[in-house]
């Protein structure tokens, strides 16, 4: 019986570290580099400093997001060609901002409307096969800690 008990209390530990080991050893998160700053999407919810959401409504929105089809008019642009393209520029270091997608907005956190119509706080440019446009706006939403850049939104 003692056994028994053992095994039951033992299992559920072996498995929690085993999930913390595989989110914590990944190291496929989006990144992006600006100056001597990283800005790093992770799965660890606790560890982020911005939550950002999203909603379907522009009406919840505190923060609009245009997917174009033109680099020249995106005030963020991702062109990769898939693996190992963002190793060399994004390391981690203490001034990395993490950045995570919360389900829901938490604590005024900003929430993001992702449409390819205007108007819009941020334009954004994504051909990649390691970004998704939702990673990529998350980033630059994150990376102005989810402060609009212009003060009314441009068409």
């Amino acid at each position: 019986m003692l056994r028994f008990k053992i095994l039951a209390s033992v299992v559920p530990l072996l498995a929690a570290a085993v999930f913390a080991r595989s989110e914590i050893g990944s190291v496929s998160h989006p990144c992006i580099a600006l100056g001597e700053t990283s800005v790093e999407l992770t799965s660890l919810f606790w560890t982020a400093g911005v939550h950002v959401a999203f909603t379907e409504d522009p009406a919840r929105a505190t923060v609009r997001v245009q997917i174009t089809d033109d680099a020249d008019a995106a005030d963020f642009a991702v062109v990769d060609d898939g693996l190992g393209s963002e190793a060399e520029s994004c390391q981690a270091n203490p001034a990395t901002r993490l950045i995570t997608i919360a389900a829901q907005p938490v604590d005024g956190g900003p929430v993001i409307y992702l449409s390819t119509d205007g108007p819009a706080d941020y334009r954004i440019y994504v051909r990649s096969r390691t970004f998704s446009q939702r990673e990529a706006a998350a980033l630059i939403v994150g990376a102005h800690d989810g402060q609009r850049t212009l003060q009314a939104a441009s068409l």
